[in-house]
């Protein structure tokens, strides 16, 4: 009885031992698991897709309300309001213009690393090319607005000559603070490729920089 006792007695504690060592090097351990947080901390998640990425206001990407205050917040949020359609670097005067739909810039200031208070690092100058998630939307055709005119805007003009005569979009609805007067119904290369009809030439930029418009 007695050698029985000794031989259990070392076996129990060769199995509690196997325990302990089994308890302490396991895959599913506290050590483990607080390791991979850290890592997951140093690195940005790959869950958040929208928002706070490492361009400020990347595309589709969102903004809250207002043109002139604004900040960057989750597309779910419901204080979404745009979402960004194109992002260039430097002034809309000198970079690439926004698609021809887009509702409004937001203009982004340059701001240094030290002065970020986020922690995000440095920001350069640049904007942002927006489109409202939810009508109305001002910068499609005939919407009178938007920072391009593009075919299907309606303008009214603000001097006395014709073909030279400045204008100024507006609702093609009549719903503006201006009645429309003209709509650019072609874009093209130049004035001589446009309609016998046209009564009014529109600058519109890009490729094709000239609207032929009409009296509507």
């Amino acid at each position: 009885m007695r050698e029985r006792c000794s031989v259990g007695v070392v076996c129990a504690l060769l199995a509690l031992l196997a325990a302990m060592l089994t308890g302490c090097q396991g895959p599913g351990s506290r050590d483990g698991a607080e390791d991979g947080l850290l890592g997951g901390e140093a690195t940005p998640s790959p869950s958040r897709t929208t928002g706070y990425g490492s361009v400020f206001l990347a595309v589709d990407e969102c903004s809250s309300f207002g043109t002139t205050s604004f900040t960057e917040v989750a597309c779910t949020s419901e204080r979404a309001s745009a979402r960004v359609v194109a992002r260039h670097d430097g002034t809309v005067d000198d970079g690439p213009p926004c698609p021809a739909t887009t509702d409004f810039v937001l203009h982004i200031s340059e701001q240094s690393e030290a002065s970020d208070e986020d922690g995000d690092g440095a920001i350069p100058q640049g904007y942002s090319c927006m489109r409202n998630l939810e009508p109305p939307h001002p910068g499609d055709p005939g919407g009178g607005g938007g920072p391009r005119t593009i075919v299907g805007d309606c303008v009214y003009g603000l001097g006395d000559g014709l073909a030279d005569r400045q204008v100024r979009e507006t609702a093609c609805d009549g719903k503006g603070e201006k009645k429309p007067q003209y709509k650019v119904v072609k874009a093209v290369a130049s004035r001589a490729k446009c309609p016998l009809s046209t009564a009014l030439y529109v600058q519109l930029g890009g490729e094709q920089p000239v609207g032929c418009a009409r009296p509507v």
